[in-house]
């Protein structure tokens, strides 16, 4: 089985883009790399407008899927006369699981969600513990407990703001000037707990870290055979 789940990479969000407008690149994001097999005799093409062949594949050939785009994936694999990467059909893939072309956009739909959050400094219902820590950073303290329902982890994090602030400086000329820097100061605590490797639960415990964006939800991580 492979998961999905790990988004522990924390890439950008144009790591998930490919090259061309509209497909989302996949090598980069997937923790082990995703293959199919080709249905039947087809056309492989330079590009996903699919107007330029690339060549053609066999029955049975093993590819490698790079990228997708509505209806299409980009995949590596070997052509009648060689190695290629190009464009082709997805009805002329098949996976172990008939469903992976769905769970495939829904991945990089939450991956892209939570980085967003991660670049934020936020945190949501459904993230992982390693993605809340590429959010928050490394917790000031961690505690754990096992009730019939399961085991329950708790993180907390201080938490951190960057305001401006008016010092007093000269300029290239040497005449006095007023300069605004930004300094991180401390803004509250947050305590996050997990449930079977999820947040269940985000509480302030001191001050307003959250700043209005509590109760954002993401969906639960994929996971595709």
């Amino acid at each position: 089985m492979l998961a999905l789940a790990f988004a522990v990479h924390s890439l950008p969000v144009w790591a998930i883009t490919s090259t061309e407008p509209g497909a989302i690149g996949l090598e980069d994001i997937l923790p082990k790399p995703l293959h199919a097999t080709v249905v039947a005799e087809t056309v492989i093409y330079y590009q996903s407008d699919l107007q330029r062949a690339l060549g053609g594949m066999g029955p049975g050939t093993v590819v490698q899927v790079v990228a997708m785009k509505e209806g299409l994936f980009k995949v590596r694999g070997r052509a009648h006369h060689g190695d290629v990467a190009g464009w082709m059909k997805m009805k002329d893939l098949k996976f172990t699981d008939p469903q992976v072309p769905e769970k495939l956009k829904a991945f990089a739909d939450r991956h892209k969600t939570v980085e967003e959050l991660v670049q934020k400094h936020q945190v949501a219902i459904g993230m992982t513990g390693d993605e809340v820590k590429a959010s928050l950073g490394t917790p000031t303290r961690k505690s754990a407990k096992v009730t019939a329902e399961g085991r329950e982890e708790t993180l907390e994090f201080i938490t951190y703001k960057t305001v401006p602030q008016t010092v007093p400086g000269r300029d290239r000329f040497g005449n006095p000037i007023q300069a605004v820097v930004y300094v991180k100061v401390e803004n509250g605590h947050l305590s996050v707990t997990l449930k079977a490797g999820a947040v269940t639960e985000i509480q302030e415990t001191q001050g307003n870290p959250l700043a209005g964006d509590a109760g954002k939800i993401v969906p639960a991580p994929v996971v595709v055979n």
